[in-house]
Formats: structure tokens, sequence, C-alpha cells
């Protein structure tokens, strides 16, 4: 099996996941500290799952937020800072980079309900061709983008899904509802939580963290 080098992008907190409001009742604290350790806990279960995978050699989180690299370096994963500091793209190519890696993987940093076998059978696809990508459950963004032996081309965001399929990019398709779930907002975290999310999110939440394996 190839091993993959995953780069998550993790942004500063106070910046990400702006559209996840109303946050979930029960989260104690100034609503600004509950977004923030909501945002830990999804990044903390993405990480998690990716270190988990055999497919995986490494993580390295691209990230200029104290906590968010503390959260990941306590996992197993690197950090690199993000020297371009232009967004998400920019960051992504840079992590790509960085990790030297003939085979690299883009991954969302919002996948509570990511399994690690989930994240194995993909890589395990992606092997098709040099750049593949598996859109988001709503089949317009994407959650994972492969390279192998060429450069990432990150191109994510709002129709992502369609900019990667015309850069020459090949869609995979599989059972892997945990790896398509993002969670941008409210209604996103309940659909997580119905397919079972990991440790940290289900602490937070108060929910059971889903059977291993």
């Amino acid at each position: 099996m190839r091993a993959w080098s995953v780069v998550v992008p993790a942004k500063r907190l106070a910046l990400a996941k702006t559209r996840l409001t109303p946050l979930p009742a029960g989260l104690a604290g100034p609503p600004e500290a509950a977004h923030d350790r909501l945002v830990l806990a999804l990044l903390a279960d993405t990480v998690t799952a990716a270190l988990a995978s055999p497919a995986v050699a490494g993580v390295l989180v691209v990230t200029d937020d104290p906590a968010a690299a503390g959260t990941v370096t306590r996992l197993g994963a690197r950090t690199v800072p993000d020297e371009p500091d232009r967004g998400l793209n920019p960051a992504l190519a840079h992590g790509a980079r960085v990790t030297g890696a003939a085979a690299v993987a883009a991954l969302s940093s919002d996948l509570p309900a990511l399994r690690p076998e989930e994240l194995t059978a993909a890589l395990a696809a992606a092997q098709v061709s040099a750049r593949c990508f598996v859109a988001d459950a709503q089949g317009t963004g994407t959650t994972l983008l492969t390279a192998v032996g060429t450069d990432l081309s990150p191109a994510f965001g709002a129709g992502s899904a369609r900019r990667h399929a015309a850069g020459g990019a090949v869609p995979l398709a599989g059972g892997w509802p945990g790896l398509q779930r993002d969670v941008d907002t409210p209604g996103d975290l309940e659909a997580a939580l119905a397919l079972g999310v990991g440790p940290h999110t289900a602490a937070l939440l108060g929910r059971a963290a889903r059977p291993p394996g």
C-alpha cells in the first residue's frame, strides 16, 4: 500500500466555521469559547482518524493558530505555519510542498464522523490517477484531494468539485459517508452526529463516541 502524507488546513479559530451557529445546546461558557472548543474537537477527530489509517505515513497541519497547533501536536501530527497566509488553497499547496512526499492528500479539517477505514479505502482508490478527489455529501464541494507524482493544485471552496474535475482530477465514489460529511452548519453537525462522531466531538457534546473499527 502506498504511504500518503496528509495535509490538513486549520484556520485561526476566530475565522473558522463562522456559519456553525447557533451552537449546540449544552456547550458551556461564552459563545466565543464554546465555538473554539467545537472547532478544535472537529479538527482533533479528523486528525485522529487520519493518523489511525494504515495508508497514512503522517499528518501535517498548516496553521497559525497556537491552540490548533497544540491540539494536533499532542495527537501526533506535525505542524507548519501558514507562511503564505493568502487563504486555504495557498496554505494547502504550501503544506504539500513541505511534506516533500510523492503521494499527498489534502483533507478537510471538519470531518468528525471520518473513520480510518474510509480514508484507507479512498486513498487506495486514488491510485487510479495522478490526481483524484472525493466530493462532499452535497456533491459540490471537496473533502479529499490527492496527488501522486504531480502538483496538488488545490481549488477548494464553493463549487470545488467542478473545478477539481475540470482540472483533470478523477472523482472517486465509495461507501464513505464520514469522509464526505464535512461540517459547516448546524444541520451538517446533526448529520455527522447521526453517523457517529469521534471521541473529541462526542465528549464535548455529551454524546457516545462511535465504536472503534
